[in-house]
């Protein structure tokens, strides 16, 4: 049996070429390379085009229970081979992939699990779903005490219904033209993508075929609120650079001046997106395919640095085969940083209030602000009130 891939700490491009990038208005695509295609792991896109799907993470599909809710417009089918031979990339007909319901114009498809085995070495997976789903499970059942300041609903249901919003590939200004008139390079398998020089997905495949067919995909993709406004009032920055004619005299010089170029551009466009390559990543396994492993991610939470969530596949020597990520919005990374902190002290909320260095009546507030405020008991959100009035 094959050893199983290492839980991903941080994320590291081996194996991997950053080539210089294109940019039409303000977006800006690096394209990522890889010259070792080893073939033995493919994926493939399954649309689903329903309004609505739901998405059913235990129990039977239809039963009652825990569910995801969202709009899916396709899913990926990985296969592989354990043995490291080639493989087809195959299963992407829709076949008998969940239930679907008609309810008057509206077309709801219920599907079961986010990742699902459909065959000996085949495994559906919803992607980018993947990885929110995982976001919004994060502290779900709240405490584990009874303190005596959190709300009957807060005790009984935890942190229940939870909602995050963000906004298609298809709102950001530029990105359609941009997926469409830009060259794919020959041994390309993924892309940084940039929306006014602020990171906004990383994405790669196993093998260079597999990214041709889910380049259009990115487009269906779900990005952060912000990453919409930059699309709209951002741009570019101008970024030359040449080659020193004087010290060019033969064939060969100017290989290694343009190889030299193209160094120095990987080496700075991946100082680009180091808030989410090399940061430290806390990842949970999802499946284990083989010599593969599908997991998921979310960066150490920094309130005044970039923050991302994702999903990988990663193989047994520690190489990258699969990756696709997500920023956080400012709110969304308030929301998980507050619950974090919260999580960290037990969900006392004086102790976790002291921890941050505030007064409980400011942090009550924060929770308030961010959308907690049904967590804590309407006693105690008063005190804190009339605490901050006298201040």
């Amino acid at each position: 049996m094959a050893p199983k891939a290492p839980l991903l700490n941080t994320l590291s491009l081996k194996g991997i070429e950053i080539a210089p990038s294109q940019v039409w208005g303000g977006i800006r695509i690096v394209p990522l390379l890889r010259r070792n295609v080893r073939g033995d792991l493919r994926l493939a896109k399954r649309d689903y085009d329903d309004d609505l799907t739901v998405v059913s993470l235990q129990g039977q599909p239809l039963a009652a229970g825990l569910k995801y809710t969202s709009y899916v417009p396709h899913g990926l089918v990985l296969s592989w081979d354990e043995e490291g031979q080639p493989v087809a990339a195959k299963g992407s007909q829709l076949g008998t992939d969940g239930q679907r319901f008609k309810a008057g114009p509206v077309s709801v498809r219920v599907l079961s699990r986010m990742a699902k085995r459909e065959a000996r070495n085949q495994l559906r997976f919803l992607p980018l779903h993947l990885a929110m789903e995982g976001f919004l499970s994060l502290f779900f059942s709240g405490p584990d005490i009874a303190w005596s300041e959190y709300s009957k609903q807060a005790l009984s249901q935890g942190l229940s219904s939870r909602t995050e919003w963000s906004v298609s590939g298809q709102a950001i200004q530029g990105l359609a033209d941009a997926l469409r008139v830009f060259e794919i390079h020959e041994h390309q398998v993924g892309m940084l993508l940039f929306v006014s020089e602020a990171l906004a997905s990383a994405f790669i495949t196993p093998t260079p075929e597999d990214y041709r067919l889910l380049h259009p995909s990115l487009l269906q993709d779900f990005y952060g609120e912000l990453l919409y406004q930059y699309g709209l009032y951002g741009g570019t920055v101008p970024m030359q650079s040449q080659v020193d004619e004087s010290k060019v005299e033969t064939l060969a010089d100017l290989r290694d001046a343009i190889a030299t170029l193209r160094q120095d551009w990987a080496a700075f466009q991946g100082l680009m997106a180091s808030d989410l390559l090399q940061r430290p990543v806390e990842s949970k396994r999802i499946y284990t395919a083989g010599p593969f492993t599908l997991q998921r991610f979310i960066t150490d939470l920094k309130l005044k640095s970039e923050n991302h969530i994702g999903e990988a596949i990663v193989r047994n020597d520690g190489q990258l085969e699969y990756l696709k990520t997500y920023r956080l919005s400012a709110g969304q990374a308030r929301r998980a940083y507050l619950l974090s902190q919260l999580a960290a002290q037990g969900w006392h909320l004086e102790r976790t209030a002291l921890s941050m260095g505030e007064l409980l009546e400011n942090f009550i507030y924060r929770l308030e602000k961010a959308g907690f405020g049904y967590l804590i008991n309407n006693q105690v959100r008063e005190q804190a009130q009339k605490a901050r009035r006298r201040d």
